[in-house]
């Protein structure tokens, strides 16, 4: 998947890779794309909830050996 803007959250803990995908998604114009990477395993389910709760679009997550590469599209400021 492709993805405008990448935000590193590899060592961090829940909810830290929420918390950093909400700051830096406000960076983001509409339309665009986040890819957020993370060790943290909970980032499966925290994701599409967070997406849910705050109106933005979750495309899904992808895992490699244990990273997880979680893609948002901005759909709402």
């Amino acid at each position: 998947m492709k993805a405008d803007v990448e935000l590193d959250c590899f060592g961090l803990l829940c909810p830290m890779p929420i918390i950093s995908t909400s700051q830096k998604i406000k960076e983001l114009t509409i339309g665009q794309v986040l890819e957020v990477m993370a060790t943290d395993e909970g980032i499966k389910a925290d994701m599409p909830a967070w997406c849910k709760a705050t109106g933005q679009e979750f495309l899904g997550v992808e895992e490699n050996n244990g990273e997880y590469r979680a893609f948002v599209k901005k759909v709402k400021d």
